[in-house]
């Protein structure tokens, strides 16, 4: 078979053999064949879970999960544009490790030079309870989130190992680029949504376009390895049938900047402003238990202000993302979730005044 499979349907047995066998996931099984259905809720690239059928009895899993680029064309492009494609392929093969968070172990992650196509084959973490985005979470499920957090922010702050990786690091081109872009989005996102979106969050989403010069060019203060998406969408809890609390999906946004840029994301766009409002100080408290009890030091006041300008970056994804990702009902709704969440923490607390500085 040649090149990367992007569609369950490319993948060859034979193929899927050998690489099982390279990652010591089978022995001398071989995948005679395979059925799978489609699984998830993304939209920048699409998941599978496979059923696979072996030649004999033996130690190989009767269930995997595979991710491949996105079937549609707008999404694989700003993807590949983005570098999104490879950032994950690189978590998985070198920065996983460094973290102390819950992911699906990945037994296969290629990715092409160009960045467009790419395969990740994990373990099956199901039976599991996806996060819902739309219908927020339980306290539980929010302090279970902020744990990870925590877990993944904490090994990697300012590890040289990892904040100075080139490849991690999103280059100034793309940021001049998404700089150069954003206005654009802002009109498509004002004009798809003006009759839905509250008019106050609107003006909100439109004052950020006006500093994107600002957000765009910010300094993140003390590094770690941030997810970059960290909402419930990309969250499994109960898995394996309620062995383990939760794992944590979808590194395409990986990056470099501040840990205070995911808790903003999470308790603002992540888990719904009600939510937030009555476990805000609870969920910073434990961030900080967290965080303190693995090392690096803080305390509620001590993030405060960088808790604050973090939840624009929920606005400015769902910003973004509206214009740039295929468009789909549920998307829509997940992007005015999105937007009501962050925008709503962040006149709450004042962000775009701490942006200002």
């Amino acid at each position: 078979m040649a090149g990367i499979p992007t569609h369950p349907d490319e993948v060859d047995a034979a193929w899927l053999t050998e690489r099982l066998r390279a990652a010591g996931v089978i022995d001398d099984q071989a995948v005679i064949g395979f059925t799978w259905v489609p699984i998830g809720t993304g939209q920048v690239g699409d998941s599978a879970r496979l059923t696979l059928e072996y030649d004999r009895p033996g130690k190989g899993p009767a269930t995997l999960a595979g991710k491949f680029p996105a079937a549609d064309a707008t999404s694989r492009q700003t993807a590949g544009a983005l570098g999104l494609y490879a950032k994950e392929v690189g978590f998985y093969r070198e920065l996983c490790r460094q973290a102390d968070i819950r992911v699906p172990v990945a037994h296969v992650a290629e990715v092409d030079e160009g960045g467009a196509d790419f395969i990740l084959i994990f373990e099956d973490l199901g039976p599991a309870r996806g996060g819902n985005q739309l219908a927020s979470c339980s306290a539980a499920d929010a302090r279970a989130g902020v744990r990870q957090a925590a877990a993944l922010h904490a090994p990697t702050w300012e590890n040289p190992q990892v904040v100075d990786l080139p490849w991690l690091v999103t280059p100034q081109a793309v940021v001049d680029h998404i700089r150069a872009a954003y206005d654009g989005a802002q009109a498509i996102f004002r004009e798809r949504y003006k009759d839905q979106l509250e008019p106050e969050f609107m003006r909100l989403c439109d004052e950020l376009n006006d500093m994107r010069e600002l957000w765009y060019g910010r300094e993140p203060g003390a590094r770690c390895l941030i997810h970059g998406d960290f909402r419930l969408d990309n969250m499994l809890f109960e898995i394996h049938g309620g062995a383990e609390e939760i794992a944590v999906l979808d590194w395409q946004t990986a990056g470099v900047g501040n840990g205070l840029t995911d808790i903003g994301y999470f308790l603002g766009t992540g888990i719904g402003d009600e939510l937030r409002r009555a476990h805000e100080d609870e969920l910073l408290d434990l961030y900080c238990a967290e965080m303190t009890r693995r090392g690096v030091t803080m305390t509620r006041d001590s993030i405060w202000d960088q808790y604050v300008i973090g939840a624009l970056h929920g606005v400015s994804t769902a910003v973004f993302s509206a214009a740039f990702v295929e468009r789909t009902a549920r998307g829509d709704e997940n992007f005015l979730s999105m937007a009501r969440g962050g925008c709503a923490l962040a006149l709450q607390h004042g962000s775009l005044s701490k942006l200002k500085g």
